[in-house]
């Protein structure tokens, strides 16, 4: 587990060239959102959560539900590297028979608490996991992440108001706020902002921070351990397609892979070969 801030942002590195490459490889996928929620998901993965490769069902584990299931390359690239399955297996993305499919499934890759796709129904089903928690009075965490375009769909508004009944402070959902979605800019398309003061009329904890700023991440983590009575939401102000000059604040690599020429740019930006 890497414990330095040096450590965690060479980690992040190594995680937006593995998105990078398995998309070209794959010839289709979502890098802007990936590559966006790189640094909070890294935190998770490698400092934050409680975690054994070697016993993946451990019932004592914190859980984490990536509800914007597109965004699976930066999931299956932190699964890999924290040694969940062969770094190697990431270039069989999307491919036939591969067990790293366009959106995770439980049933084929170890470390995947939930398959996701479907918009709002990962935070949902983190919600039931959280509850569950509480019943079983065990002190596991769970932690999911949503994108600001995900905030359109209602489903997202009523596991809001279920985790907040039930006090689920155990709860910690991290927004990927970067802006854009398949069809633009969020606020022209289905706008939901204000983010921050909508969790905090459906009784949420919330926090505002830089999704880049890894001292900020891990801040946020603390204080939403400390915070007893309400789930937390953290909203992540973020840069769609971070770290890939070409890619950053562009909607159009929402849902486009790179060609070739483009990956060796982008790893050569990152300092990586392909």
């Amino acid at each position: 587990m890497a414990k330095s801030l040096d450590e965690l942002k060479s980690i992040s590195k190594e995680i937006r060239k593995d998105i990078v490459k398995m998309l070209t490889e794959s010839a289709s996928g979502h890098p802007g959102g990936s590559l966006s929620a790189t640094d909070i998901m890294t935190v998770l993965f490698f400092k934050e959560m409680n975690l054994d490769p070697n016993n993946e069902k451990d019932p004592n584990r914190d859980r984490f539900v990536l509800s914007k299931g597109h965004a699976a390359p930066v999931l299956y690239s932190v699964l890999a590297r924290r040694g969940y399955f062969p770094v190697e297996e990431l270039s069989t993305l999307r491919k036939f028979k591969s067990r790293l499919q366009g959106h995770p499934s439980i049933q084929y890759l170890p470390g995947i608490d939930m398959s996701t796709g479907s918009l709002g129904q990962g935070v949902s089903a983190a919600v039931g996991m959280a509850l569950a928690g509480k019943i079983d009075e065990n002190d596991y965490r769970v932690y999911t992440l949503l994108g600001d375009g995900e905030l359109e769909e209602g489903q997202v508004w009523e596991a809001a108001m279920c985790a907040a009944h039930y006090k689920l402070n155990n709860l910690t959902a991290f927004i990927d706020f970067n802006g854009l979605q398949i069809d633009g800019d969020i606020t022209k398309v289905m706008n939901p902002c204000p983010i921050d003061k909508k969790f905090e009329a459906f009784g949420w904890n919330v926090l505002v921070i830089d999704g880049h700023n890894y001292e900020e991440i891990i801040d946020a983590i603390e204080k939403a351990k400390e915070c007893k009575d309400k789930p937390t939401a953290v909203v992540c102000n973020t840069v769609k397609g971070k770290g890939v000059s070409f890619m950053e604040n562009q909607a159009a690599w929402h849902g486009t892979a790179p060609s070739k020429e483009q990956c060796e740019t982008a790893l050569k930006e990152l300092g990586g070969e392909i």
